[in-house]
């Protein structure tokens, strides 16, 4: 059961600056965990030892603002509770399975990991080995980018089914964000189709001018569940002795290491 801080009394501790619905929101949130990924309105109430009617008033609230999902029975937190802080981590055993395995590939290349899932038209970052700042905007862990303009993001869309595909592009506001980048729904399902034949992507200069991306799916069984990146800098690309040769070593890392997490993630099921 998840509990409210306790007084001396047993009762919840409280002060004239506390605010009880506030802390009934967190207890529902809190309530998800490793064992406990999804549940039902019955084993939520239980879990917060909260009404039936006060759980289920709690979790629509959630689900309204995009912190919790539902089919109408089963409840399930999004990645959006990851803007709240770590709450989101302690459900979900992907960022601790991934993190060695960005940390073997960042140290093998000298560059940036990274490990997203989709949320919504954005990728939030689960997961990030950061070994100099290369963007503009620093990343760490709850970052969000614009799927359609990242590499991890581009992995992901072309792993949806085709109606989620067209509710992606039906929402999403797509537009070059670069002299180089795509900028219609046409040209980014083209470039989904050969990220979906090759099964992976590279980016070149679309999020931001001198960077560019590498990344991979990670699956669960056969679906996928996430992406990983490395991160590169344009400059440095281009003055490899031999870039071509350079991206092809940095793409065979990206889809191993994605093959790696992957089997820790179904070995875990």
């Amino acid at each position: 059961m998840i509990e409210a801080a306790k007084g001396a009394s047993g009762a919840p501790a409280a002060s004239d600056q506390y605010v009880q619905s506030l802390a009934r929101g967190l207890a529902v949130i809190r309530a998800f965990d490793t064992d406990h990924p999804k549940m039902t309105l019955s084993e939520v109430a239980a879990r917060t030892d909260l009404t039936r009617a006060t759980a289920r008033r709690f979790l629509h609230t959630l689900v309204e603002l995009g912190y919790v999902r539902t089919d109408g029975k089963i409840f399930a937190l999004t990645a959006k509770v990851l803007q709240l802080g770590y709450a989101y981590l302690s459900g979900l055993s992907l960022p601790q399975l991934a993190k060695p395995h960005l940390e073997e590939l960042s140290h093998q290349l000298g560059e940036s990991t990274s490990a997203a899932v989709l949320d919504g038209t954005d990728i939030a970052y689960i997961a990030r080995v950061a070994t100099r700042r290369i963007m503009t905007v620093g990343i760490t862990v709850g970052t969000r980018f614009p799927a359609y303009a990242t590499s991890m993001g581009r992995v992901l869309l072309a792993a949806l089914p085709p109606a989620e595909l067209g509710r992606y592009l039906a929402a999403a506001d797509i537009r070059p964000l670069t002299q180089q980048a795509i900028g219609t729904p046409e040209a980014l399902l083209a470039e989904l189709d050969a990220v979906r034949a090759q099964g992976w992507c590279l980016l070149n200069q679309e999020l931001e001018v001198g960077l560019m991306s590498v990344a991979a799916p990670v699956h669960d069984g056969p679906k996928v569940v996430a992406a990983i990146n490395v991160s590169l800098q344009a400059q440095s690309v281009a003055s490899q002795p031999d870039p071509e040769a350079y991206l092809v070593s940095v793409r065979k890392g990206a889809v191993a290491t994605a093959e790696l997490i992957s089997a820790d993630l179904s070995g875990g099921r």
